[in-house]
């Protein structure tokens, strides 16, 4: 087992982090309410699976401090069902996707600075120290985006989670049973999976063998333009402008993309800024609001996304609505 320190630059609040994702469909989060984030998923090399155990530093004065993390490194593709029992050293990649998926990547120094915006001085204070809990890479956010097309949301989680507890390692974390995603390289042998039509298992393939070549490496497209790394990603199989964003912003962690194919999100923006109905489809018009929110686009529209489901009392009906 290795461990790091992660020290957030800004406000962060892993507690803030794990309420969000017990209400995020996709992560199927409903583990022990003991602090503990037990992550299981497939590491950034395509070749490896990450167990994980996140805890955060909490003062006696109730501030939020250091991020502590313990790994364990386990080769992707053991026997089926076979629980693993021993890892092997990891490098520096697997610290950087950790941080990558909790946002701690990103220097937050400047993100209270916002708060000269009158609707984003309310998301920070509703929502204290809340970034976004990313996908664990833009492998695992296409495969959720292919899985969800045209179904329900909830389906679409129940039937990600069943190919990682078909197909994933399993794996004892801090107590609990989990199961990581397949690799890439387990992935394309897949042939049948319950509730998936044939085209969506060929894209999934296809998805595998985008992610072995490289392309769908966090950093790379992070490194790209935005309006580069979105066509890259749109030249997949089955991903279109929205879910081109949503592997961008939310698989590759990207801090600030104003998502332009999101309507939930744009009539959030136009309520929280008091315009009128027609204005939720002016995307140029909420582009530009949005631009007040450089260089944490992504984290400000993210807050937006929070409120408004908060608000409706009920997640989006369709995968390809919102993850």
């Amino acid at each position: 087992m290795s461990a790091v320190s992660l020290t957030p630059t800004g406000p962060f609040s892993l507690a803030a982090g794990i309420r969000f994702l017990e209400g995020f469909t996709p992560a199927s989060h409903t583990q022990a309410a003991d602090g503990i984030l037990r992550l299981a998923f497939p590491a950034d090399d395509a070749a490896s699976v990450v167990a994980a155990t996140v805890r955060q530093e909490v003062g006696a004065d109730g501030a939020t401090g250091t991020v502590q993390a313990e790994f364990t490194v386990y080769p992707g593709t053991p026997p089926r069902a076979q629980a693993l029992t021993a890892g092997h050293a990891a490098g520096p990649a697997v610290p950087a996707q950790l941080a990558r998926i909790l946002s701690l990547d990103t220097d937050g120094t400047a993100f209270p600075a916002l708060a000269a915006d009158p609707v984003v001085a309310g998301l920070l204070a509703d929502y204290p120290g809340l970034r976004p809990v990313c996908f664990h890479s833009p492998y695992e956010a296409a495969a959720w985006a292919l899985i969800g097309h045209r179904i329900r949301m909830t389906q679409a989680a129940g039937i990600k989670a069943d190919i990682a507890r078909r197909h994933g390692p399993r794996m004892d974390i801090a107590g609990q049973t989990l199961h990581a995603f397949p690799t890439p390289a387990a992935l394309r042998t897949i042939t049948h999976v319950p509730g998936l039509t044939d085209l969506k298992i060929q894209r999934l393939h296809a998805l595998a063998e985008a992610a072995l070549a490289g392309h769908l490496d966090a950093a790379r497209l992070r490194a790209l333009p935005a309006d580069q790394a979105l066509a890259e990603l749109r030249a997949l199989p089955g991903i279109g402008p929205f879910s081109a964003e949503l592997v961008l912003i939310r698989g590759a962690g990207h801090p600030d993309v104003f998502p332009r194919h999101e309507p939930r999100l744009h009539r959030a923006t136009a309520t929280a800024y008091g315009l009128g109905t027609a204005a939720a489809t002016d995307v140029t018009r909420l582009a530009e609001i949005a631009d007040r929110w450089k260089p944490y686009r992504s984290w400000v529209a993210l807050l937006l996304r929070t409120r408004a489901q908060g608000m409706a009392g009920r997640p989006a009906c369709h995968a390809s609505s919102r993850r």
